[in-house]
């Protein structure tokens, strides 16, 4: 009987093993179904090739003066522009617009007359599939949003929603694992009631069928709490769950990695220097000259908003701005600490980095954020992979030619003093 219970209790041990490491397994199982229930739920971009073409050729060519919907930019939205007129005249429209004013055609008058006698670019160059590619694009945008109240979310959309939870547990994560707990204490239970019966059954006592279940498992657990192998494992587990606690937030003092404050105006990055592919350096005009990139002031911004969207509740702060001669007060997101120097013309204008390096990719943020941790080990990584363009530079001759005496790899910025303390600590 004695051999028959210990192999029983060796494999109720192996069992409980098992049954936690599965446990322990389900966050992973159900967030890898979750992503790739996401990725299968992505939808692929609607239309074929032509659409894909028009998109491109549209956001290169269009996008500055003409919105896909009926929303007015510095021209007319362009929603149902196709029903409106047959394709010779778009194109005879789009290729030389003021020819066909000139004409007379009591359309383009109208539209050209409306506003202020503003001159559209003309575009010879394109061909007639690349026209209607162009039209198909904007059919299908202005589209978009019918679909999406019609419940079919937009891709774009199910990406905000993604973004906006931040990775948090799905409802059906949540539900599993509960359900999962909830199985394994009842099984953990039952195990525990049947070796202590059969405990009883070894040492000659016969299980009392009229004594509560409960009463047994109580005393199973105050064997276990009376244990001083298990209570010191215990304080052990503790101490070190303390102690690496500690550690990660020491280490992670002054890393505002992922900070994404709001700010004064709701600026969108994804819009502007994604969308439109407005230069950086036409806002943050310090890149390539100094230390800082600056942070645009309001008459930055009145380039192009004293003409667009003037009547948006966000531009009115910048007149009032303006008017009131007081600045936007940014809040800085990307934060160096004074006792480090950084600067900007060197890694952009001479080293040639772009701007997403640092900064990640800006033109898909809706709500800047600092994406990269922008610690010491950060750059010095940095430091030691990257290598130094030393091409059509007279600078570097001398250096490379010393270098590769000695070493067969390219020249590192590391090579070239990337990893003294005085470069970056004055």
């Amino acid at each position: 009987m004695d051999a028959k219970f210990c192999s029983f209790f060796n494999y109720s041990k192996t069992f409980l093993a098992v049954l936690l490491a599965i446990l322990l397994s389900v966050p992973t199982l159900v967030s890898a179904q979750d992503s790739t229930a996401a990725a299968a739920g992505a939808a692929a971009p609607a239309g074929g090739g032509d659409v894909a073409k028009g998109e491109s050729i549209f956001k290169n060519n269009c996008a500055q003066c003409h919105a896909p919907t009926d929303e007015r930019v510095v021209g007319p939205g362009l929603k149902g522009a196709s029903s409106r007129h047959d394709f010779a005249w778009l194109a005879k429209w789009v290729r030389n617009s003021q020819a066909v004013i000139a004409s007379g055609d009591p359309y383009a008058v109208k539209i050209y007359n409306e506003y202020s006698k503003a001159q559209m670019t003309s575009f010879p160059n394109l061909s007639d599939d690349d026209i209607k590619a162009i039209f198909a694009y904007v059919d299908q945008a202005s589209a978009a949003p019918a679909a999406a109240a019609g419940g079919a979310a937009p891709a774009g959309g199910a990406a905000a929603a993604g973004d906006a939870k931040g990775g948090a547990p799905s409802d059906l994560f949540v539900i599993v694992l509960v359900a999962l707990v909830v199985v394994m204490v009842l099984v953990l239970g039952v195990l525990l009631v049947i070796v202590s019966l059969l405990s009883k059954a070894v040492k000659g006592g016969a299980a009392d069928a009229e004594t509560p279940a409960g009463e047994g498992f109580g005393g199973l657990l105050k064997r276990i709490a009376a244990d001083p192998a298990i209570r010191s494992a215990t304080l052990w587990i503790f101490v070190l769950l303390v102690l690496k606690s500690t550690l990660d937030g020491a280490f992670n003092v002054g890393v505002q990695q992922g900070y994404a404050p709001k700010q004064p105006i709701s600026f969108s990055h994804k819009l502007h220097a994604g969308e439109y592919k407005i230069d950086c350096n036409y806002c943050h005009t310090g890149v390539n000259r100094g230390k800082s990139a600056h942070i645009p002031s309001a008459n930055i911004c009145m380039n192009c908003h004293g003409v667009i969207k003037k009547e948006s509740p966000e531009i009115q702060k910048i007149y009032s701005s303006i008017e009131n001669n007081q600045p936007i007060e940014w809040v800085r997101v990307h934060n160096l600490p004074d006792l480090a120097y950084f600067n900007h013309a060197q890694h952009v204008n001479v080293g040639g980095l772009e701007c997403q390096n640092c900064h990640g990719e800006v033109e898909k943020m809706e709500v800047i954020q600092q994406r990269s941790s922008l610690t010491m080990g950060w750059c010095i990584d940095c430091h030691r992979k990257t290598e130094v363009n030393t091409k059509d530079n007279q600078y570097y001759d001398k250096l490379v030619q010393l270098h590769a005496s000695e070493s067969k790899e390219a020249l590192k910025v590391a090579d070239i003093g990337g990893l003294e303390c005085s470069k970056c600590h004055y």
